[in-house]
């Protein structure tokens, strides 16, 4: 399929710039793929769409303050560095760990920067310059390179004291400190537990303890995966065909509960409702490797990385309903929705979301897709 299948207009209007003034009062479309028909509800509603016998499934990724603005010390020019993911000292080495290692920490991270880098240059963060960054070697994507921080204090505290929620592109900041407290409480799951991404899994950013409580009164479980979003989730489909754009590799785990619990749904002939596009990426990711195992079971508990592209035609193992925000024109997110729902249903119901005033993107409303 080409890639331009899959553009439709949007004004400007409807991408929404901050959340909704109250979490759980989105607006939230519903979708049923077998007629077509529409829907106009609000996300609260999503426990009546569910029985006992489903199950619900969220990422517990939590998002940090990635973002980092400071200077090149040498000429007093900025540099914004984004981290976004954590890389060993060497193959024998673990991870480091951003809420105890103190010293040097290698990471993988976006520069940008009116000055072409080079190895070995430093830039330094914080009003004190306290932490330092050195970098290392140049990676495979533009402007990607292997830093090494250099910090007195355990990095994460640092993070939390000048680090900046790193929001999508589209949401337009001025670096205040109100946005800055909006984006830290908003831009973050209720249930974010693992720290890791760069990005939200913003379908999950509706859900309120109430709806929960709702959900488990009526006799819904919930289970988590957690995958770590990267910047790719914003990467723009720059193919003409689609089968030719590649994904990043993300982080995941399937924990022994979780796959029990699906597995355990599919063999009742429950529906498994994923929020958002993370937890399909990740169950269909598993469930694949289980299938071409001939394991037992739909899916199986482990941990990876996944680069799955999900794009029509496509046969879902895992997912029978999705929650999803309203997706970028052309993006893999959107392709995603259409091998679940159909291109054309789904571009229709995008039109008819424009004109009843749906808000787009991160902080926007939601889709149902049942």
């Amino acid at each position: 399929m080409k890639t331009r299948q899959f553009w439709y207009p949007l004004p400007e209007r409807l991408i929404a710039q901050h959340p909704a003034e109250r979490r759980g009062t989105e607006r939230m479309m519903v979708l049923h793929r077998d007629t077509g028909v529409i829907e106009h509800r609000h996300i609260a509603d999503i426990v009546e769409y569910m029985t006992p016998d489903d199950l619900l499934v969220v990422n517990d990724t939590k998002v940090f303050p990635a973002r980092l603005v400071g200077e090149w010390p040498d000429t007093h020019g900025a540099v914004e560095l984004l981290m976004v993911n954590a890389a060993p000292m060497d193959a024998e080495t673990d991870i480091p760990d951003m809420a105890a290692d103190t010293g040097s920490l290698r990471w993988n991270c976006m520069i940008g920067s009116g000055r072409k880098c080079r190895e070995g240059q430093v830039a330094e963060f914080g009003p004190k310059g306290e932490l330092k960054a050195r970098l290392l070697k140049p990676l495979g994507g533009i402007g990607m390179w292997k830093v090494e921080f250099e910090c007195g204090r355990p990095l994460m505290e640092l993070l939390d004291e000048f680090g900046r929620t790193p929001v999508p592109p589209y949401v337009k900041r001025e670096g205040t400190r109100e946005e800055e407290l909006e984006d830290r409480e908003r831009y973050q799951t209720i249930y974010a537990r693992e720290v890791g991404s760069v990005a939200a899994p913003t379908a999950g950013l509706h859900f309120t303890p109430e709806i929960f409580a709702a959900l488990e009164a009526k006799g819904v479980r919930r289970v988590a995966v957690t995958l770590h979003v990267g910047p790719g989730t914003f990467r723009p489909v720059k193919a003409e065909d689609i089968e030719d754009h590649h994904m990043d590799f993300e982080a995941f785990t399937v924990p022994p509960e979780t796959a029990a619990a699906v597995n355990e749904c599919k063999a009742r002939g429950g529906r498994v409702f994923c929020v958002g596009s993370t937890t399909v990426r990740t169950l269909e990711t598993v469930a694949a490797a289980v299938a071409a195992d001939g394991g037992e079971g739909v899916v199986a508990a482990g941990s990876g990385a996944s680069d799955i592209f999900i794009h029509p035609p496509y046969r879902f193992r895992v997912c029978d309903a999705m929650l999803t925000n309203f997706h970028l024109p052309q993006s893999t997110l959107l392709m995603m929705v259409s091998a679940l729902a159909g291109r054309e249903r789904v571009l229709c119901a995008y039109a008819m979301a424009v004109r009843a005033g749906y808000m787009f993107f991160s902080y926007g409303d939601c889709m149902l897709i049942v």
